[in-house]
C-alpha cells in the first residue's frame, strides 16, 4: 500500500482548512431556514440552536394551505414545475439544434450569430426586463405563462448554444463522415450519431436551463400578475408586504421550495461539472 507523501498530506490538510470553514458558512443559512420551518412562531426569534418545542406543523400549514398568503400554494407551485421544465425544455431543443448547425454542419454564419447571441450577456438582464415587459405585452402575452418561459428561454439559449457548440467541437468529424457513407441523412445523424454522444453535456445544459427558470424572480414578478399564475418566488415575496410577516411560514416555503432543485442537481451533479465545462480546454 502506498503512503501518501508530506506533501500530499500537506496539500490534503490546506484543502480541508478552506473547505470546511466553506461548508459551514454555506450550511448555516439552510440550517437557520430549518430552524424556523420547525419552530412555533413565537420561538422563531429565540436565537437558540434548537427551538425549546420543535413542530412539523408549519409544514402542515402550508400543505394545507391554511394562511392567506398560502391559499394559491400548490398552484403557484405547479407554475413553477410547469415554466421550468418548459424552459429547460425548449432550451435544450433550441440550443442543440443551433450546435449541431454551427459546429457539424458548419451553416455559414453560424458562428457570427453565436457570438453576436453571446454579445446580449455585456446588458445586465434587469436592464432587459421593461423592453422585455412591453414586448410581451405589445403580442398580448402578460400574465401569460409562455411570456415568462419564452424570456427565460431567450436569456438561457446564447450561453447553452455555446457550451454545447464547444463540446460538440471535440466529437471527432471521423464519426459524421463514416455515418454520411452509409448513406445516413443529417436528421439521423443528428438522432442517432450527436444527441447520443453528447447526452452529458445536454443533461447539464437542460438542468442549468431549468434552475435558471425555477429561482427566477425579477421576471415573473413582471411578466405575471394574476395570484394563480404566478410562480412560487414572487408569492414569496407577497410574504414581505405584511406588517407581521408570519416568518415561519416563509421560511417553510422557502425550504419546501428549495427541495426539487436540490434533489434534480444531487440526480444529475456527476454531469454538472463535465457538462458545462466541455470543450473549455482543447487538447
Amino acid at each position: 500500500m502506498r503512503v501518501p507523501t508530506l506533501r500530499e498530506v500537506g496539500t490534503e490538510a490546506r484543502l480541508l482548512l478552506i473547505g470546511i470553514p466553506v461548508l459551514i458558512w454555506t450550511l448555516i443559512p439552510i440550517y437557520h431556514m430549518f430552524l424556523f420551518a420547525i419552530s412555533p412562531k413565537q420561538d422563531a426569534f429565540a436565537g437558540k440552536l434548537w427551538p425549546d418545542h420543535p413542530t412539523l406543523n408549519n409544514f402542515r400549514i402550508v400543505f394545507n394551505q391554511q394562511h392567506y398568503f398560502l391559499r394559491d400554494f400548490w398552484a403557484q407551485f405547479g407554475n413553477s414545475v410547469v415554466i421550468a421544465v418548459a424552459v429547460g425544455a425548449l432550451t435544450l431543443v433550441i440550443a442543440t439544434s443551433a450546435a449541431f448547425a454551427i459546429s457539424r454542419l458548419r451553416v455559414r454564419g453560424g458562428r457570427t450569430v453565436m457570438n453576436l447571441a453571446l454579445f446580449t450577456y455585456f446588458i445586465p438582464a434587469a436592464f432587459l426586463a421593461v423592453p422585455m415587459y412591453r414586448t410581451m405585452g405589445n403580442y398580448g402575452l402578460l400574465n401569460n405563462h409562455w411570456s415568462l418561459i419564452l424570456a427565460m428561454v431567450t436569456i438561457a439559449s446564447p450561453y447553452a448554444i455555446w457550451v454545447l457548440k464547444q463540446a460538440s467541437d471535440k466529437l471527432p468529424l471521423e464519426l459524421d463522415e463514416a455515418a454520411i457513407m452509409d448513406g445516413a441523412t443529417p436528421l439521423q445523424l443528428f438522432r442517432m450519431v450527436y444527441v447520443p454522444l453528447m447526452l452529458p453535456s445536454l443533461v447539464a445544459i437542460g438542468t442549468y436551463a431549468l434552475l435558471l427558470a425555477w429561482n427566477e424572480y425579477l421576471y415573473a414578478f413582471l411578466l405575471l400578475s394574476k395570484d394563480t399564475e404566478i410562480t412560487l418566488p414572487v408569492a414569496l415575496g407577497n410574504f414581505l408586504a405584511a406588517d407581521d410577516s408570519p416568518w415561519e411560514l416563509l421560511m417553510t416555503t422557502g425550504f419546501i421550495y428549495a427541495l426539487p432543485p436540490a434533489a434534480v442537481y444531487y440526480a444529475f451533479r456527476r454531469y454538472m461539472v463535465g457538462g458545462l465545462t466541455a470543450g473549455a480546454v482543447k487538447s
